[in-house]
């Protein structure tokens, strides 16, 4: 783990009114895809956990994929800040991370709600010969955060308030309604990742369609 330090602002990205990338200088910091990073605003005390965004391969930034709360007391002024700024970083931490990433036998399965997708973002980026699939479940067709980042017939978005182009390879339902109508091959592996109503429903769908609970990962965002 890294020390708790500094660093600047490089630029915020913004995807939609409430989401945004929020893009750092790396200076050294070491991380595995799929861990969470502490952030905060230097001088105040209060920092939250974001999983990072961007490849463990790229030497000059950090990205995170930020969604802000209304009222909240560091997402909200994440999203103000401008090149040159500072931040905190503390970490990188946890265990969802993938444990075979060079392993081209294996087919990944990854499920996301919302900013859920950042780790698997940073996954596909840092592994680019991975073999996966995502399922993106979200309200709007607005909320395919950096669709073009991943391979043709990789991404399907499940966009559950309004109506899906014929041909976009997006479906219209939540990604248990899609789970239910195309069941899955039981020996794929499994990262689930967002909300907790989300993740515990697509677990209980996975084990009834035979997936082993030792080839599924979670990591709840909300």
């Amino acid at each position: 783990m890294n020390e708790i330090q500094k660093v600047k602002v490089l630029a915020v990205r913004h995807l939609t009114d409430q989401t945004f990338v929020l893009r750092l200088e790396r200076d050294g910091f070491e991380f595995e895809p799929g861990q969470c990073v502490n952030l905060g605003i230097p001088g105040e005390g209060v920092n939250r956990e974001y999983s990072t965004y961007s490849s463990v391969n790229e030497p000059d930034f950090l990205e995170f994929l930020i969604r802000k709360v209304p009222g909240g007391l560091v997402s909200e002024k994440l999203q103000l800040l401008k090149a040159g700024d500072e931040v905190t970083l503390d970490g990188a931490y946890g265990l969802f991370v993938l444990k075979n990433p060079d392993d081209l036998s294996l087919r990944y399965r990854f499920i996301a709600t919302g900013t859920g997708i950042a780790p698997f973002h940073s996954f596909v980026k840092s592994y680019p010969d991975l073999n996966y699939q995502i399922l993106h479940g979200i309200r709007l067709v607005s909320e395919e955060y950096d669709r073009k980042d991943y391979g043709e017939g990789h991404y399907i978005a499940c966009v559950s308030q309004e109506q899906v182009e014929t041909g976009s390879g997006n479906f219209h339902g939540r990604v248990t309604d899609y789970l239910k109508k195309d069941p899955v091959e039981p020996k794929n592996i499994f990262y689930l990742c967002g909300n907790n109503s989300m993740i515990n429903e697509v677990y209980d769908i996975l084990r009834d369609q035979k997936v082993s609970g030792s080839n599924i990962f979670t990591e709840v965002f909300f």
